[in-house]
């Protein structure tokens, strides 16, 4: 006698999948050309037919804990030839969109990333932050648009007349912007821990898979490190999304992520240096090490002239990310919409990058050529948009950079994907 399995669908779930990109799932039936197409999924238990079965069903408690989601990459492949128009594809990144409402502790902050009706409360945050500040500076020096000069005496800045645009006068870094932006990285680095915590849980349920000549199971670090060499520095898993039929549009994916992610390093190494600079700086003094005090804070010490190793790299960084988003941008733009979809989480993040790197450049341009009527504001968006990306980032679609790294980690451990060198 077969033994029955009763199956409870969650329509509600089903709802929620198709509201964030996951509508045409219901046409969908069942001829596995998605999972035969796709230059990723495994041989064994393919993706994406079975997620498009349990979506279908409303079998919530299969697709939360499914590690198969985060093993996509989005290439569209399976939409692209889908006879039905189910778009396997959209369904996917809709289940990531989903888990990056849930993983994360403060479900609020999820359920207003997940749509544009939850923009203004999330940039009020930091408009009114920073809105004050404004404030009290513009009080403190007289103007909302002040223009400084360096006191040697005081060691810092003086509101005069016929100065310079100083960001760091009106915003001043000890007291407003590194305090918080310390605050906003602990309370990131407190939300991807949560997260990352219940997707590991979440995948214990995951079935072990036997490799034949496997001789014992990696440590999960091994495998972590082999991602960050092959997956994320060498993007070969975009690679191997494209062949020899790929087009214009997937070879600026593959490219426009990495040049965006070069981007952010080069930009995380120049902040890096300007704050141990400074902080460093300050401690070695304070400790009474004056001489190697005033050299480590000369490296960090700001604004650098043009000629500067830290600017020049500033200057690559902008470029690389400019190029990767044009590129990004151009794809998502020219997608065949019956084929491929773009949901909010898609543009909200590409707004919110291509945002803090539009500003980021006129702001510099502006403090250049001293015009503090057009500096000081875009700065101030800067500001917002910087706050944003980083204290929601475990709520927004780029929190794929820990999560999957996470997912693939855990995959190539119990053996659902093969390691790097393996491959």
């Amino acid at each position: 006698m077969s033994n029955t399995v009763k199956v409870q669908p969650d329509l509600k779930f089903v709802k929620e999948l198709q509201a964030v990109g996951g509508d045409s799932l219901k046409k969908c039936y069942q001829c596995a050309t998605c999972s035969v197409v796709c230059p990723l999924s495994p041989d064994d238990n393919p993706y994406p037919r079975k997620e498009m079965v349990w979506a279908q069903w409303g079998l919530k408690d299969r697709l939360v804990n499914d590690i198969d989601i985060w093993l996509c990459h989005n290439c569209g492949t399976c939409s692209d030839l889908c006879p039905r128009g189910a778009k396997p594809g959209d369904l996917l990144s809709a289940l990531r969109n989903m888990a990056y409402r849930n993983l994360a502790p403060l479900p609020i902050i999820g359920k207003l990333m997940s749509s544009s009706a939850g923009l203004l409360p999330l940039a009020a945050v930091p408009a009114l932050i920073y809105g004050i500040i404004w404030v009290i500076m513009a009080g403190k020096t007289g103007s909302f648009l002040p223009t400084f000069e360096w006191d040697a005496a005081a060691h810092g800045w003086k509101a005069v007349a016929d100065g310079s645009v100083v960001f760091g006068g009106l915003f001043p870094g000890d007291y407003t912007i590194d305090p918080i932006f310390i605050l906003v990285f602990l309370f990131m680095l407190w939300g991807f821990f949560a997260g990352v915590r219940n997707m590991l849980k979440a995948f214990d349920a995951q079935p072990k898979t036997f490799i034949v000549g496997r001789k014992k199971e990696p440590c999960f670090i091994s495998c972590l490190i082999d991602t960050i060499i092959y997956e994320v520095l060498q993007h070969t898993q975009f690679n191997d999304c494209n062949d020899e039929e790929s087009d214009e549009l997937d070879q600026k994916r593959s490219n426009g992520h990495r040049m965006l992610m070069f981007a952010f390093i080069a930009l995380m190494v120049v902040t890096g240096v300007v704050a141990s600079g400074h902080w460093g700086g300050w401690f070695l003094t304070a400790i009474g090490v004056e001489s190697l005090g005033s050299i480590v804070s000369a490296i960090g010490h700001t604004p650098m002239p043009w000629w500067h190793p830290i600017k020049l790299l500033a200057f690559v960084g902008a470029g690389l990310g400019v190029y990767g988003l044009l590129a990004l941008t151009k794809r998502r733009v020219n997608l065949d919409q019956s084929k491929q979809s773009s949901s909010w989480y898609d543009w909200y993040l590409l707004t919110i990058i291509w945002t803090i790197f539009l500003t980021g450049i006129g702001a510099f341009v502006f403090r250049i050529l001293g015009v503090a009527l057009l500096a000081y504001p875009i700065y101030y968006v800067h500001l917002i948009a910087v706050f944003m990306l980083l204290a929601y980032l475990p709520w927004s679609k780029l929190g794929h950079l820990v999560y999957r790294t996470v997912a693939l980690s855990y995959a190539k451990k119990i053996g659902r994907i093969p390691m790097g060198a393996d491959k």
